[in-house]
């Protein structure tokens, strides 16, 4: 279920806003990668710090932890958004390093794909004397596999006649 942003201006505080408003769709992709990298840290220690009050305030209404307050946690709606909303900026931010990352894979692929074409062009000498794919184009090689005696209609004929004999005898 997608979280409206007011929802997350309720569970989150004013500089976690901050944070979270820089994932967002067009401000994320405005930041250089270096300030990605920070702005992944940082929320993702966040995230963290937001699940371990979720864990501890479970805790403490089950009875398991000492509260940390007077008294200990009636509820735990307002941790899980902000842990929910913590979790889906670093689910974003660490999406757009990922299509940055691919995006650089490929193009340096490209990059070496037109190094390698050039330099094959380069060389220019001919291809080796022996390689199936000189000069007059591919030789035909041997098949490996063995010929078959058989005609297909016999095989047909012998393959239908055990058929017909299994049913007799399932028919028994």
């Amino acid at each position: 279920m997608a979280i409206t942003r007011k929802e997350e201006e309720r569970a989150l505080s004013s500089d976690e806003q901050e944070l979270v408003a820089r994932t967002h769709h067009p401000q994320v992709q405005e930041e250089s990668d270096s300030d990605l990298r920070d702005l992944i840290r940082l929320v993702r220690d966040r995230r963290n710090k937001a699940r371990d009050a979720a864990h501890q305030r479970r805790r403490e209404m089950r009875g398991k932890g000492a509260p940390r307050g007077a008294t200990p946690s009636a509820a735990d709606a307002g941790s899980k958004t902000k842990l929910a909303v913590l979790a889906m900026a670093l689910r974003r931010a660490n999406a757009e390093a990922e299509r940055r990352r691919k995006m650089a894979a490929r193009v340096e692929m490209t990059e070496n794909a037109q190094r390698a074409l050039e330099m094959k062009q380069a060389a220019g000498g001919p291809a080796a004397p022996n390689s199936r794919h000189a000069h007059q184009g591919m030789r035909q090689a041997a098949s490996q596999r063995r010929e078959n005696l058989m005609r297909p209609m016999e095989r047909g004929r012998q393959r239908k006649a055990a058929a017909v004999a299994q049913a007799r005898r399932d028919a028994r």
